[in-house]
């Protein structure tokens, strides 16, 4: 809120958190308009980094200052899933110290606006959008220098990185990301298996679950749990698994580590 005697661009800057965009629309909706950010622009407060989109003068923001302003201001469900959650939370099987590549997640009708799309933020974006999971269900806050943006928990990660295989992520990756989650929390387990849509997904994650022998398995009820009918083969010649119905690389069935 602006302090009496204290001017817009003042007021503006004392509560923009470094490393963030800041979009034209919300701006305009807290008293900004058009005009007025142009003069912004033109006395070198702000820059530009795309049509709608701007960040302080000489600030340095990365793809998460971006997801800051998508989620915050434009209230999209956008936000760092699968692999790279896993990664960010420290339960990646490696952590990448200089990623470059980040995957995104969206709900089905969510199109990442042209300025985020064309913009250069020094890492390649894999963006998904679909409704496979509820958009606000097993999301946490990712606690950043300035600012703070949701990213998928443990789970709904693991849950995303199934999804993308064998299409988009290796399923050997899959195996190794998921026999190092034996930590995870019953109850969110539950609710993300119960609301989840992909038939696939499901089977591939219990049976995972199980190969490991995850101890929080047990406490699941997975009468609540629909994993439909009907064989899904997930790989060209490999090993068909009876209870889950589906078909997995043969190498899964042969060890628990099959890259050693």
């Amino acid at each position: 809120m602006r302090q009496p005697g204290e001017t817009k661009i003042n007021a503006l800057l004392k509560g923009w958190p470094p490393g963030t965009v800041y979009l034209s629309s919300w701006l305009a909706e807290n008293g900004i308009s058009g005009q007025l950010l142009h003069q912004y622009k033109k006395n070198k407060w702000v820059d530009s980094v795309g049509s709608g989109a701007v960040i302080r003068s000489g600030s340095k923001v990365d793809y998460f200052g971006a997801l800051y302003a998508l989620q915050n201001q434009a209230g999209m469900s956008v936000h760092v899933g699968g692999r790279t959650a896993l990664s960010l939370l420290g339960q990646g099987h490696y952590l990448e110290l200089s990623p470059k590549r980040a995957v995104l997640f969206g709900a089905a009708n969510e199109v990442l606006p042209h300025w985020f799309r064309s913009y250069n933020w020094g890492v390649r974006l894999d963006y998904f959008a679909t409704s496979f999971l509820p958009p606000d269900t097993g999301l946490v806050s990712l606690d950043l220098l300035n600012f703070t943006v949701r990213i998928s928990c443990p789970v709904r990660a693991m849950l995303e990185c199934l999804y993308l295989s064998p299409k988009h992520q290796e399923m050997y990756e899959c195996f190794e990301l998921m026999q190092g989650l034996n930590n995870l929390r019953p109850q969110i387990v539950q609710q993300l298996l119960e609301t989840c849509s992909s038939i696939r997904v499901k089977r591939l994650f219990l049976y995972l679950a199980e190969k490991f022998d995850h101890q929080w398995l047990e406490f699941l009820d997975l009468s609540r749990v629909s994993i439909g009918s009907g064989k899904r083969s997930l790989v060209k010649g490999g090993a068909y698994i009876d209870k889950y119905k589906i078909t997995v690389p043969r190498e899964f069935e042969k060890s628990e580590q099959p890259y050693l």
